[in-house]
C-alpha cells in the first residue's frame, strides 16, 4: 500500500471520529474510577383503566409513553422487559436518555418512576451501548475505524525500514502488557 495514502487515510478517519473517541476516552475512564453521571429521578402515580397485571408489555409501554409525553420527555431508547407476576409485575424500560419503571401500587394505580440522565450520565449510556440503533452502528463504525487507523499506524511503521524494529518490539512489548493487565485484572 502507498503510504501517502495510508496517511491521508488515517487523517481523514482519525479526524472524522475524533469526537467519538473523546466521549468514549472520558466516559470510560471516568466510569473505570467510579463516576457515572448523575440521575435524576421523580415518582408519578398513574391512574390505571385496568390493573397492571392484565396488560402485556406493549399496553404497559403504551401507559408510560402517554405520560413521558405529556411531560416532554423522550422515550427510552433501548430496551423493555417485564418482570414479576401477578400483583407484582412490573416494567422497566431503560435507554441513554431516561430509564423508566412502571410497577403496581394497587389495582387503579401505578408508580411511574422516571430517571433522567445528566449529560455525563447520558453519555455514560451512549457508552454502554443504551443509545439508539443509528449510535449503535456509529458506535460499531468507530470500533472499525480505531482497527484500521491502528493496523495502518502499524504498517506505516513497517514499511519504514528506520522504524521498523521500533515497531515490532513495540509491538511485542504492547502484548506482554495486555496480557500481564489481563491476568492481573
Amino acid at each position: 500500500m502507498n503510504r501517502a495514502f495510508l496517511t491521508k487515510l488515517h487523517l481523514i478517519a482519525a479526524a472524522f471520529m475524533f469526537p467519538a473517541v473523546l466521549m468514549f476516552l472520558v466516559t470510560g475512564a471516568l466510569y473505570t474510577w467510579g463516576n457515572k453521571g448523575e440521575w435524576h429521578e421523580s415518582t408519578v402515580d398513574v391512574a390505571l383503566e385496568a390493573p397492571l397485571s392484565s396488560l402485556d408489555e406493549a399496553a404497559m409501554k403504551a401507559i408510560v409513553a402517554r405520560e413521558l409525553e405529556a411531560r416532554d420527555i423522550a422515550l427510552p431508547s433501548g430496551a423493555s422487559s417485564v418482570s414479576g407476576e401477578g400483583e407484582d409485575v412490573s416494567l422497566s424500560w431503560t435507554g441513554a436518555r431516561s430509564d423508566v419503571s412502571l410497577s403496581a401500587t394497587d389495582a387503579t394505580t401505578a408508580q411511574l418512576t422516571i430517571n433522567e440522565a445528566s449529560l455525563h450520565r447520558w453519555l455514560v449510556q451512549l457508552h454502554k451501548a443504551k443509545g439508539s440503533t443509528w449510535f449503535k452502528a456509529y458506535a460499531t463504525a468507530l470500533a472499525v475505524v480505531l482497527f484500521l487507523l491502528v493496523l495502518s499506524g502499524v504498517i506505516m511503521g513497517l514499511q519504514v525500514k528506520n522504524l521498523r524494529k521500533l515497531t515490532i518490539n513495540s509491538s511485542l512489548v504492547g502484548i506482554a502488557a495486555f496480557v500481564g493487565f489481563v491476568l492481573l485484572g
